[in-house]
């Protein structure tokens, strides 16, 4: 299996990291979405640079769009997963201008735009077998096991699933199934979706049929085309809307439960959600056997718990100083929290500072944001599973100032005082 699989230019894996992350509002003002901390000592794009290192991929592309800056220096050339190699290895793919037709051209409209976009690298590099992975959801998975039945299952696609409730599969694309897993269609973030059984944006694709109907559908699109629409766009957007759908109405696209824990953490409740899931021990993606998720955070001295604090069913990060009172929540890097702050249902990243008295809850904070004394920020949900509009999000390099209190689901732009 392994040899298989190692041989260069077999098997391509493309990382799509290039999104925006909107949703995410103002902590992906600065960064793409892909770099996102996850449990204090990660990031999102771990998950899967680490599944395709193990997979023993030797090709593994990533592309870039979005805050291209933020991303670069996290990745250093593939280094951390041992990627860095003199032939093969990590590729870095940015848009380009000028190098063929408009649809192919420049920032992508949809994650299948961009397979599009990237259609002449593709046929150029040959790969008959092409791994397409999104960089925001936490998992772990043996993907060179599910490479080889995709193979010798002759399917033109393979998309790995996970069950999760439906009120979460409203926000996802739905795979319907029939006989043998086969793939019979799908709904893309359905209002009353038809099952929990949802996309994971794993696929293991044939190369030839995929680029056969990213043509037709680039050509089809064409004619629907509004002459007030972008002329870059070619209309594909996300792979839920056109291909795949195309795949399953003309070929074989079979589905693979993806076991363990998976979630997106793409939105503000369901990022707060997979942190919970963390604290309550439901997250299995840290204890596989020889089988780490890498990392490449900056070192850091121990983290110190000083005397008279109180820290409950939480994590805290190397550099981390608590003096005072923390609750359910996940600490990153260098947080100081001091005596008589209270911090309860939050996550907050890297150098953030609590002081004397102030009380933060079910907050995200980005990088160095200061909580003043005696403000406060947030309030306990009213829900179990956490709303996107309850969620209080500080932006990074954010004040909050003494005394001051900041509502529930408030945004607070990077920088704001």
């Amino acid at each position: 299996m392994v040899g298989r699989l190692t041989r260069r230019g077999d098997v391509l894996a493309l990382v799509q990291a290039g999104g925006q992350g909107s949703r995410m509002d103002v902590l992906t003002r600065e960064r793409a979405k892909p770099v996102l901390p996850y449990g204090g000592s990660h990031r999102l794009i771990d998950f899967t640079m680490s599944s395709l290192a193990y997979a023993g991929l030797v090709d593994v592309w990533v592309s870039v769009e979005y805050q291209v800056a933020s991303i670069d220096d996290y990745l250093s050339g593939g280094r951390p997963w041992s990627l860095d190699r003199n032939r093969g290895g990590f590729r870095r793919m940015v848009p380009q201008t000028g190098s063929g037709p408009a649809t192919e051209d420049a920032f992508a409209h949809g994650n299948a735009d961009l397979l599009l976009r990237l259609s002449r690298d593709l046929i150029h590099f040959g790969a008959p077998t092409v791994l397409v992975s999104s960089a925001d959801h936490v998992f772990a998975a043996d993907l060179a096991s599910t490479i080889e039945r995709h193979i010798d299952s002759g399917a033109d696609a393979t998309v790995l699933t996970s069950e999760v409730t439906k009120r979460e599969a409203s926000s996802n694309v739905v795979v319907l199934t029939g006989r043998g897993g086969k793939a019979t269609g799908v709904e893309v973030k359905p209002s009353r979706p038809s099952s929990g059984t949802v996309a994971t944006e794993i696929f293991v694709y044939q190369t030839e049929p995929l680029l056969e109907a990213l043509f037709e559908l680039r050509r089809e699109l064409m004619h629907e085309r509004d002459p007030e629409d972008d002329p870059d766009d070619s209309g594909l957007g996300d792979f839920g809307e056109h291909l795949l759908p195309r795949l399953i109405s003309g070929g074989t696209v079979r589905t693979e439960p993806l076991p363990g824990y998976w979630r997106d953490l793409g939105r503000p409740g369901a990022y707060l959600d997979g942190h919970r899931d963390l604290l309550a021990g439901k997250v299995d993606v840290f204890g596989h056997e020889g089988y780490p998720i890498i990392s490449h955070w900056d070192d850091q001295p121990a983290a110190r718990l000083r005397a008279g604090c109180h820290v409950e069913d939480s994590l805290v990060s190397a550099g981390a100083d608590v003096a005072g009172t923390v609750v359910g929540s996940v600490l990153g890097p260098g947080v100081v929290v001091e005596a008589g702050a209270h911090v309860e249902d939050s996550v907050l990243w890297a150098d953030v500072r609590v002081e004397r008295g102030a009380r933060v809850t079910t907050t995200v904070s980005d990088d160095r944001a200061v909580f003043s004394r005696d403000c406060v920020v947030g309030e306990v949900p009213t829900t179990r599973v956490a709303r996107d509009e309850e969620v209080t999000l500080v932006g990074r390099d954010s004040v909050v100032g003494r005394a001051q209190r900041v509502a529930a689901g408030a945004r607070l732009e990077p920088g704001t005082t």
